[in-house]
């Protein structure tokens, strides 16, 4: 098995549904993701949000998601309208923050 067999088996037990995973629908289509708040925290130094706006951070196959998915660009997670905040990719894996503002 070469590196990147390897690499693509790892990725599909991160994001497997028995595993870590969990389904989403992002921009209607269904999709494995890995949620993870417990990092964004430690992105943000450990600060909690303002009440008016929550953010999330996940884990998704590359391919799953829209092309050219940017910060400053809009999402669609679950039926939330929310705006990308930080967006990397990495051996198929992409990481994705979002910002949510909840009106009031």
């Amino acid at each position: 098995m070469g590196f990147k067999d390897s690499v693509s088996a790892d990725r599909g037990i991160f994001l497997d549904l028995e595993f870590f995973g969990e389904t989403a629908t992002v921009e209607g289509k269904e999709i494995p993701i890995v949620i993870d708040n417990d990092q964004l925290k430690t992105r943000q130094g450990s600060q909690e949000l303002a009440i008016a706006e929550s953010a999330t951070q996940f884990y998704a196959r590359t391919e799953d998601l829209p092309r050219n998915l940017a910060p400053g660009s809009n999402l669609n997670i679950n039926g939330r309208e929310c705006l990308v905040d930080d967006y990397s990719e990495a051996m198929g894996v992409s990481t994705v923050v979002l910002r949510e503002t909840i009106v009031v």
